[in-house]
């Protein structure tokens, strides 16, 4: 059996996999983003799940694609972690633009992602280039969910939101400076709790001028970094993987029109393409 998973920062999706691909059980974790996450509480957050815990000495194959894990240290912890978990599985851990690529296209084009964090590569139909790492949410992570809570949180407190927005976010979030800074610095995965802010905007019936204004400008910063600094950029279809990019859809449309960017595929949840990907090409 061959168990997959799409792993972000605020949550994981799992599917296992029969011999021809056909889907026997799909289950989800909290995050599992190695980088953000110690190794004992990675560990925790899989043990508690009574469906893995149930073929932890089935699986052959383990494929994991996650975010924070673009680099050698936060790939190995993690796949020291679940190789204690499925003792019998061949163990492999790559970065979540993998799995985001295999989701959206087989062709040329730019793939991006955004989520709980952001990040974007091109795939040249064969092979998937990264050239600008992903730092996170201290330093990059453009148009993601983090980056919006962080801008919510700095609006309210710099007096920039408007009076009855900030009125009803205090009312739907604790914006205690004391509790803010207690899960920021010393809880962890502070990306999940900041991008839990950004539900505050993206569960709106209707996009208010405001909300529109700063989605827009968090998208257009991700254009400028993640998606202009590639040299065909207007050549290729751009693609979208998340749940950030599927509310924000509209908005993106309008800055690629005015861009003069080609739109491609905006996926929600990419494991769905994952196992489709898996069928084709893998198990077939």
């Amino acid at each position: 059996m061959t168990l997959i998973t799409d792993g972000g920062s605020t949550k994981c999706d799992w599917v296992l996999l029969d011999a021809m691909g056909e889907v026997i059980f799909k289950t989800t974790t909290p995050g599992l983003n190695p980088t953000v996450v110690n190794k004992e509480e990675l560990h925790s957050r899989i043990l508690q799940n009574k469906s893995l815990k149930e073929v932890f000495h089935k699986i052959k194959t383990l494929d994991f694609y996650g975010a924070g894990c673009g680099t050698v240290t936060p790939r190995n912890i993690l796949k020291i972690v679940l190789s204690s978990l499925f003792p019998f599985a061949e163990v492999t851990v790559s970065e979540d633009l993998a799995a985001a690529v295999f989701a959206v296209t087989n062709e040329p084009g730019i793939v991006c992602i955004l989520g709980t964090g952001s990040n974007s590569c091109y795939f040249d139909g064969k092979e998937i280039h990264a050239p600008i790492p992903a730092l996170g949410y201290a330093l990059m992570d453009e148009a993601s969910g983090n980056y919006f809570g962080k801008r919510l949180i700095r609006d309210y407190y710099y007096n920039r939101m408007p009076a009855n927005i900030a009125s009803e976010f205090s009312l739907q979030h604790n914006l205690k400076a004391d509790s803010i800074k207690m899960k920021l610095y010393t809880e962890p995965n502070p990306t999940a709790y900041l991008a839990s802010f950004a539900q505050f905007i993206f569960s709106q019936e209707q996009i208010n001028p405001y909300f529109y204004q700063l989605i827009k400008d968090g998208i257009l910063n991700f254009m400028e970094c993640r998606i202009l600094s590639f040299e065909n950029a207007h050549q290729v279809p751009v693609h979208f993987i998340g749940s950030i990019a599927h509310f924000s859809k509209d908005i993106i449309a309008d800055c690629f029109k005015d861009n003069n960017l080609i739109l491609g595929n905006i996926v929600q949840r990419p494991i769905d393409g994952l196992v489709e990907h898996y069928k084709r090409n893998i198990l077939a």
